[in-house]
């Protein structure tokens, strides 16, 4: 059978494809070269940043245009069948069929029942199983994201070198990731997908500047630091709340609140770590936490969206959000020419090669782990084990990094992680009342 051949439209859709991504690359290959540090010195995290942009820009611009122009033509619903065109709906539209709604419902239906079928014991292993795969993952992840950050590999010979480019561990876990969620779904069975590929790119991101963050903070902030800071992310979102939408808060979320500030105070007062770096170096990490921070929220919120509207399984919306990220980072990393000195590095310490790989198999094994327990258990059972997993890291990391506290610093961990418990436990205890005032309603 023949294909069918391009159309004008679609010459005009590779138009745009191709001018735009030369355009870009141009533009990314005289950055550096205008921004490129002295020999041996690396580039100050704000212009790698910028690098970075310019690299995503290679692919969001050329992708704005072209579905513009797919809108304003009507190019999926005029003309002939053409080459493009499936591939075109496929990222711009997605599939339209109330089958897919009846196949999604059906599927989470079966899974129900099949999860209320299982008795008290084996839903007790169950929670163990998931508890122990998100702590050994993620403390793990944290263990290698400290260690390849911060210290120096030594090869064969005696040379010693420090790996300092985020954005290829963010490539390299996302990748495995991706891999990943595409085996899940095709061994299990799937709803039919139906949501525009275009839409996972916002979250993917989000993401890919979250994890950018992550790792970036780790130059100029301890990982207890950063750990506690995230775990303080409720105080800006309740500012937020407060400031855009006058939303109102229940007492024990301002108890929280008070308790978290009081307990990053100490921690801050305590932390030698803190006390031996530079104003500006620590001004730095706590911008690009921030950062963080903020992108996080973006990402969970507009994934939550993404669920609401299309109803994809959590390994599909994990495959969309790791296709765009790998497509991403992949072409900034081309651009920059750091795919090459990444790959110089690792084939050089062969320690770091099997640290990324240990890093990527966590990272991927991680999101697994928090799509099954809160499909099985709930987000309120996620968040105390995930909160316990952060308690974890925190200690792990002062022992294996020999990160120095004072009393002070550890009554301020104490405090915080007190509050987050009394925030799951309060939320918790407002849910079921509610539950129970209902209920006795509909009587």
């Amino acid at each position: 059978m023949a294909l069918p051949p391009l159309k004008s439209a679609d010459w005009v859709i590779l138009s745009i494809i191709s001018v735009g991504t030369i355009v870009l690359y141009l533009a990314s290959t005289l950055a550096q070269s205008l921004l490129a540090p002295p020999p041996g010195e690396s580039l100050f995290w704000l212009l790698s940043l910028l690098l970075n942009m310019i690299g995503y820009a290679t692919i969001f611009v050329p992708g704005y245009y072209v579905i513009k122009y797919v809108r304003k033509t009507n190019y999926l619903e005029t003309g002939p069948a053409s080459l493009l065109q499936p591939l075109v709906r496929l990222f711009v539209k997605g599939a339209e069929t109330e089958v897919i709604e009846v196949e999604a419902v059906n599927l989470i239906k079966g899974e129900t029942e099949a999860a209320m079928a299982k008795t008290v014991y084996q839903e007790g292993m169950t929670l163990m199983f998931c508890a122990g795969g998100l702590l050994g993952s993620y403390s793990t992840w944290g263990y290698l994201q400290e260690k390849i950050m911060t210290t120096n590999y030594v090869d064969s010979l005696g040379n010693k070198g420090k790996f300092n480019d985020s954005q290829f561990l963010v490539f390299v876990n996302r990748i495995l990731a991706f891999a990943l969620a595409l085996l899940v779904i095709m061994i299990r069975r799937q709803p039919r997908h139906k949501a525009p590929l275009f839409k996972y790119s916002y979250c993917s991101f989000s993401n890919i500047m979250s994890s950018w963050c992550q790792y970036e903070a780790l130059k100029y902030v301890s990982f207890p630091t950063q750990v506690l800071a995230k775990a303080s992310k409720v105080i800006p979102v309740m500012l937020m709340g407060k400031v855009v939408s006058n939303k109102k808060y229940e007492y024990y979320e301002y108890v929280v609140a008070l308790l978290i500030s009081v307990g990053m105070v100490a921690f801050l007062m305590g932390n030698d770590d803190g006390n031996k770096a530079s104003n500006a170096t620590t001004f730095s990490g706590f911008i690009i936490l921030i950062g963080y921070m903020a992108f996080d929220a973006f990402t969970s919120n507009w994934q939550g969206e993404l669920f609401t509207e299309y109803k994809m399984t959590s390994f599909q919306m994990m495959a969309g959000v790791n296709l765009f990220s790998c497509l991403l980072t992949s072409v900034s990393l081309m651009q920059q020419g750091v795919f090459y000195t990444s790959l110089a590095f690792m084939s050089q310490y062969s320690r770091f090669m099997l640290d990324c790989i240990i890093l990527s198999i966590c990272s991927a094994s991680g999101q697994l782990f928090i799509y099954y327990t809160i499909s099985v258990f709930g987000p309120v059972a996620f968040v105390i084990i995930m909160t316990v997993r952060q308690v974890f890291a925190v200690v792990l990391s002062c022992i294996l990094f020999q990160h120095a506290l004072a009393p002070v610093a550890i009554i301020g961990i104490f405090i915080i992680f007190s509050a987050l418990f009394l925030k799951i436990y309060c939320s918790y205890r407002l849910k079921m009342k509610k539950k129970t005032v209902s209920a006795a309603g509909k009587i």
